[in-house]
């Protein structure tokens, strides 16, 4: 019996007039996403950023040479708001990891590239990020992990969609 079990046991016994499986399901997952987070956490200060500054770094790395975008695309690859995104940008140039240049297509507008150094260290960060990975995941297998693919693409698309239908007036 874990935690949560105790929990539901602890529920059952007070509100038998709840089903409270979907707090089972997701309270393990809540601790789950809690454990890789942290674990995330650590790899990346091994290499001197946060998850907010691997997450610009990766979204630079993964486009391709020149390794750079501009803000208005990181902030609709990172969905986060524009002041967090200028604060973000900000710690990541003061560490010379990247650094902003006038945009080519617009005059008026900046570019952010992947510095060499920024290059090296998102290069390495991945690498680490990627066995960490590989290691969480690796008391599962092949199967398992395909079945979980295959539920959470099909639960994350129901609620994205849900989540779209309520915005839409």
């Amino acid at each position: 019996m874990d935690h949560v079990d105790r929990i539901r046991q602890q529920w059952n016994t007070e509100r038998p007039d709840l089903d409270v499986g979907p707090m089972v399901t997701l309270g393990r997952m809540t601790r789950l996403a809690r454990r890789l987070r942290h674990s995330h956490e650590e790899v990346f200060a091994k290499h001197g950023l946060n998850s907010a500054g691997f997450d610009v770094l990766a979204t630079l790395r993964r486009s391709g040479p020149p390794h750079a975008l501009t803000p208005k695309a990181l902030l609709a690859s990172t969905m986060v708001t524009s002041g967090t995104m200028t604060n973000r940008l900000d710690r990541l140039a003061a560490q010379g990891l990247v650094e902003r240049t006038p945009d080519p297509a617009d005059g008026r507008g900046t570019v952010i590239r992947l510095t060499e150094k920024g290059h090296s260290v998102i290069d390495a960060a991945v690498g680490d990020h990627v066995a960490n990975q590989h290691r969480l995941l690796a008391h599962l297998s092949t199967e398992d992990r395909a079945a979980l693919d295959r539920i959470f693409t099909r639960w994350l698309a129901a609620l994205e969609t849900e989540e779209s239908e309520s915005d839409t007036p």
